[in-house]
């Protein structure tokens, strides 16, 4: 891949959508459309709220290192590993970026306690390619990968 050439990382086939929707923002609650999810939303108190409630940078988290982490198994599987006992955690900073806006990054904490250095290394690159959040957030956002 040339520098400056961007890889079309985008779905052919949509095979499933999720839904969900917000009820007063940052102080409020979420539900999905199925009813499988209800949470009550609060600002952390590192940005000014009560921290009673989850928010939407646990809730990006939590979906990055689920979808991380399945990547890593499915391409542990197809070279034939079993990552049995593997973890991946993620930790997401949400701050203010140079735009008035705010910007986020992710750091991935992944645990391969089996597997040699090396092997590890080079599942983690495949997952990062596999994975839709990495697709999605690629170029976007600072997202850093710590083996350990």
């Amino acid at each position: 891949m040339t520098e400056g050439t961007a890889v079309d990382t985008r779905p052919t086939k949509i095979m499933y959508v999720a839904e969900a929707t917000a009820h007063g923002g940052r102080a409020g609650y979420v539900t999905s459309h199925d009813g499988r999810l209800e949470l009550k939303v609060a600002m952390p108190p590192e940005l000014g709220g009560d921290g009673d409630g989850t928010n939407p940078e646990q809730l990006f988290a939590a979906g990055f290192s689920a979808c991380f982490h399945n990547a890593l198994i499915l391409v542990g599987n197809r070279a034939g590993y079993d990552l049995t006992g593997s973890t991946v955690a993620a930790k997401v900073g949400i701050g203010p970026n140079r735009h008035r806006g705010y910007g986020l990054a992710v750091a991935l904490s992944v645990s391969l306690p089996v597997l040699d250095a090396e092997v590890a290394a080079g599942l983690v690159d495949a997952a990062h390619e596999v994975c839709p959040y990495s697709n999605a957030t690629r170029g976007n956002i600072d997202v850093s990968i710590l083996l350990g």
